[in-house]
């Protein structure tokens, strides 16, 4: 038995316990075995013991019955450490809150992980009306305002295999996105219209911090409460918000 025969057993069992957690990060939720399994496809003995595994360590969590499972709050707590210990997402906050002031939106700071952006920090808008915000939420990069701006940062971004329909608005076609990203670094920004959530526009900018760049900002405004004035108002304080995080990211590093 060769070396990578004796550590197989070992990073399989890594690997099934990422991919597990990965599943209850993305859907949120409970979930039987059943239903696990047959999304994840793993033989049910070895699942339910490592499911098991996961509760007594705090990693996942079950229903008073015990046969429903949902992530645990050692991921909150680890989630939690990421953003707090992240020097960029810090750097951001003064410039997050002033956003959120003088726009009166919702403001988001979100970072590309694969095909997805995770928003790691968000601010609420101060009206009744506004988008819902959840930090360590995911949403798709073909459809987002920050996600696009951040494929369009990339000069051959890579793009999922299925551009998923999120509403009736979502460019699902490669072709039409490879259109709109180059209209977007025409532009300078980049902008959702109602293409990820129906009712809500999103404007968003990719942070130069390194390129390509990793993370985004964005502002997010109903529909309701946009026309051309309102669009204009918004694009030049989120440009002026990008330019204040990148000065300070400078005078960081040159001090």
């Amino acid at each position: 038995m060769d070396a990578s025969e004796r550590t197989a057993p070992g990073v399989k069992s890594a690997t099934r316990t990422v991919e597990l957690l990965d599943f209850f990060a993305r859907q949120g939720g409970m979930y039987s075995l059943t239903e696990i399994q047959q999304e994840l496809g793993y033989p049910k003995s070895s699942l339910y013991a490592l499911l098991r595994t996961l509760v007594q360590l705090g990693w996942v969590e079950t229903d008073p019955t015990g046969t429903l499972y949902r992530i645990g709050m050692r991921a909150l707590l680890v989630g939690a450490s990421y953003i707090d210990g992240d020097p960029v997402v810090g750097m951001a906050h003064e410039t997050l809150d002033w956003l959120a002031e003088v726009t009166g939106e919702t403001v988001h700071f979100g970072r590309l992980d694969d095909h997805d952006v995770v928003y790691l920090s968000s601010r609420p808008s101060r009206h009744n009306l506004r988008p819902v915000i959840r930090v360590g939420r995911r949403v798709p990069t073909h459809s987002t305002s920050l996600g696009k701006a951040l494929l369009a940062d990339h000069p051959d971004p890579a793009l999922p295999k299925k551009l998923e329909r999120q509403t009736e608005r979502t460019i699902t076609d490669h072709d039409g996105l490879r259109a709109e990203l180059r209209r977007i670094r025409e532009r300078g920004h980049a902008i959702d219209r109602e293409e990820n959530t129906p009712g809500v526009c999103c404007f968003g900018v990719a942070l130069r911090l390194q390129r390509p760049a990793r993370d985004a900002i964005s502002v997010s405004i109903p529909a309701i409460r946009l026309n051309e004035v309102r669009e204009r108002e918004i694009s030049a304080l989120l440009l002026q918000a990008r330019e204040r995080i990148e000065y300070a990211a400078y005078h960081l590093i040159h001090p």
